[in-house]
């Protein structure tokens, strides 16, 4: 039975009810389930959005019915099937369905000719039900071999292009699942549901897939251009606050500085050598115990003292924090018996074995998450702390059992992509009460929505080479794509870099080169060979890595450093229009060249190159020893070497040099006269 109420479509097929509405802008939220009602839970789907203005028609006598709204249809078939179309007829979506016909009287005549009759008994939406309640999902839709598809979120892998590819759905140290994908067909299309499961974008059927979940839920929207499409997006599901300006500057990382005097000493460093600087970092264990969330006294004695220097300094201090608590920790007895903590379906409630046995705190828990900002504010921010880095944020279980793991919202099963999202509301919560506007924090996870939340996702332990360097790459485009603007990676990689060898010293230097046009420019990594510990207890337990600052690479490679961070500063005016355009537009800073050109069929299939806001191209060098390499210039606009000033005509493929101190960068010849000197710093 098809039929309408208050301007939506609905299907009732036994004790199925599947419902289209509309949602936002050209766009319609899909639901179904089999029990009496839906959840009500909007999951990613929670900016307040349009009026209801669909049109809706059914026929009953043939079983079927559309709704529109906007420029997006869908339609329903006598065979129970949806189905997608834009303003223009294209299809754009179609359930896959493989069975036949065993009514004859079902659908009018072309209904009959257009099925696909099929033995197979395959049908778009499966519910099966898993034992003691709720359900296994799987969602297909018809596949087009020649389809493109992007966004996704982060998997560690060189190709920006997904279709053929199956993705877990997901979180592990360093992949984010982010379930947006944006289709060269002109869709745009969110998985709104947290639950773990797979998705399959194979050759002969896409398949969407949660292991245990109580509704099938997802939305579609369609425009004819890429940015249609994420601004339709961003405004369902959020846009970042607005980037503080001293965020778009250079970030110092290592792991670690141990005490208050190393870190002082670097800061100093950077100030004596006038490098420019916005923000400095104290990684993981400063702290004397996991689940203090505090500074150990020993080794940092004077917090606001160190605080007060560095902002006399011009450089903000962010500080790492995990959701790890140790049972020894003198917080863990009270956020157990409260009910703060991930607990387990089989075994002890030990999630995390890292230098003790610890509980991941509940961040699905609207409690929990006050309960650790005022442990936070108390011990950091009332100390002068600026920034918060929020690691672990996956959580990072020492076994990924999913089943095993149980929230207060759900079961990890249905609900744990949701986990980061409220690890960086807490803090943003948290925040914005003290009268901060500009939240912005490093997060080492998100899922859709993350962004609204001051979310800063950068890509997590990954390994020191060339291979790791196109991973990111990609995955920071698809990030964008997947409605995270705010993306970073460790300068360098994080795990194998040794700061005296010439291979690293390339990499690094590359990987440098690379990131002065990323969203935010941040140096990191676990460099070789490590610190002895400094004693067997607290903050002192834990060995560093080797040096991270610009001069520790050698000259050469200090020279290029800090010519590419001065080019950062004297960009600041442009960082700012595209981090305003992030705010106010959801639009991607760092973006594939399909995003602004198309209307040319070659961007689309470009992997290796980006642009970096609106008029900035670059293209990085990703592979060892490389001297030169090929850029495409898209079509429509002249392009002009931000080294020496030639002009090329768009549309074409040039083969450009690449010594150790460039990277090939093109700026709109329209905006070449306003970028012109930032650039200068190069020559």
């Amino acid at each position: 039975m098809i039929y309408e109420d208050e301007n939506c479509l609905y299907l009732r097929n036994g004790n199925e009810l599947l419902e289209v509405r509309p949602w936002g802008t050209n766009s319609l939220r899909i639901r179904s389930s089999k029990y009496a009602h839906y959840t009500e839970r909007n999951n990613a789907l929670t900016e307040p959005i349009d009026g209801n203005h669909a049109i809706v028609s059914v026929n009953e006598n043939q079983r079927k019915g559309e709704i529109t709204n906007g420029n997006l249809t869908a339609k329903i078939d006598a065979f129970k099937n949806l189905s997608f179309y834009n303003q223009r007829g294209k299809l754009l979506l179609k359930g896959f369905q493989r069975n036949r016909i065993d009514d004859m009287s079902a659908g009018i005549d072309t209904d009959k000719v257009n099925h696909f009759n099929s033995a197979l008994n395959i049908d778009s939406r499966e519910f099966k039900s898993n034992l003691g309640g709720d359900f296994e999902l799987k969602v297909r839709f018809e596949s087009d071999p020649q389809e493109k598809l992007f966004g996704m979120g982060q998997y560690q892998q060189d190709f920006l292009n997904l279709k053929n590819a199956k993705l877990e759905l997901a979180h592990r140290n360093s992949q984010a699942s982010v379930p947006f994908v944006l289709s060269n067909k002109g869709y745009g299309m969110l998985w709104n549901n947290p639950a773990i499961g797979d998705v399959n974008f194979a050759k002969n059927v896409t398949e969407w897939h949660s292991l245990s979940t109580k509704e099938m839920d997802y939305w579609i929207t369609c425009g004819d251009t890429p940015s249609e499409i994420e601004e339709q997006y961003a405004n369902v599901t959020g846009k970042v606050p607005m980037m503080p300006d001293f965020a778009m500057g250079y970030w110092q990382c290592k792991l670690r500085y141990r005490t208050q005097d190393e870190l002082l000493a670097a800061a100093r460093e950077f100030k004596a050598r006038n490098l420019p600087i916005s923000v400095i970092v104290i990684d993981y264990f400063h702290w004397p115990k996991s689940g203090e969330y505090m500074f150990d006294k020993k080794y940092w004695p004077e917090p606001e003292k160190m605080i007060e220097e560095l902002h006399s300094l011009g450089i903000k201090l962010m500080v790492s924090v995990w959701p790890t608590v140790d049972e020894e920790s003198s917080n863990y007895k009270d956020m157990s018996e409260k009910g703060y903590l991930v607990q387990t379906e089989r075994g002890v409630p030990i999630t995390m074995n890292f230098l003790g046995n610890n509980g991941f705190v509940d961040f699905t828990n609207p409690d929990a998450q006050d309960y650790l900002w005022q442990l936070l504010k108390k011990n950091y921010a009332d100390k002068g702390v600026d920034l918060f880095w929020l690691d672990e944020a996956e959580p990072e279980y020492t076994v990924y059992d999913f089943d095993n793991y149980r929230y207060y919202d759900g079961t990890n099963l249905q609900v744990g992509n949701a986990y980061p999202i409220g690890y960086s509301k807490s803090i943003y919560d948290g925040q914005t009460k003290d009268g901060n506007e500009n939240v912005i924090n490093l997060v080492r996870c998100a899922w859709a929505g993350s962004q609204k939340y001051g979310a800063l996702v950068w890509s997590g332990d990954i390994d020191s080479s060339f291979q790791s360097l196109r991973n990111q790459l990609a995955i920071g485009l698809n990030m964008g794509i997947a409605g995270i603007p705010w993306w970073t990676t460790d300068i360098g990689g994080f795990h194998g870099g040794v700061d005296d060898d010439d291979h690293f010293r390339e990499l690094v230097t590359r990987w440098f080169e690379f990131a002065t046009f990323c969203p935010v420019m941040r140096m990191h990594g676990d460099r070789e060979p490590h610190t002895e510990p400094l004693s067997n207890e607290g903050g002192g337990k834990m060995p560093s890595g080797g040096a991270t600052e610009p001069w520790a690479y050698g000259e050469r490679a200090y020279d290029i450093m800090k010519k590419y961070m001065v080019l950062r500063e004297n960009l600041k005016d442009y960082i700012r229009d595209q981090m305003t355009n992030a705010h106010e537009k959801g639009t991607p800073v760092i973006r594939p060249l399909f995003y602004n050109f198309s209307d040319d069929s070659h961007a689309w299939d470009v992997e290796d190159e980006f642009l970096f806001g609106n008029d900035i191209l670059i293209a990085p060098v990703l592979y060892e020893g490389e001297t030169k390499r090929n850029v495409y210039l898209p079509a429509g606009t002249n392009w002009v070497n931000a080294f020496n000033g030639g002009v090329e005509t768009g549309g074409k493929t040039i083969i450009v040099e690449t010594p150790i101190q460039q990277i090939p960068i093109y700026i709109r010849q329209s905006e070449f006269d306003v970028l012109q000197s930032a650039f200068e710093v190069l020559k």
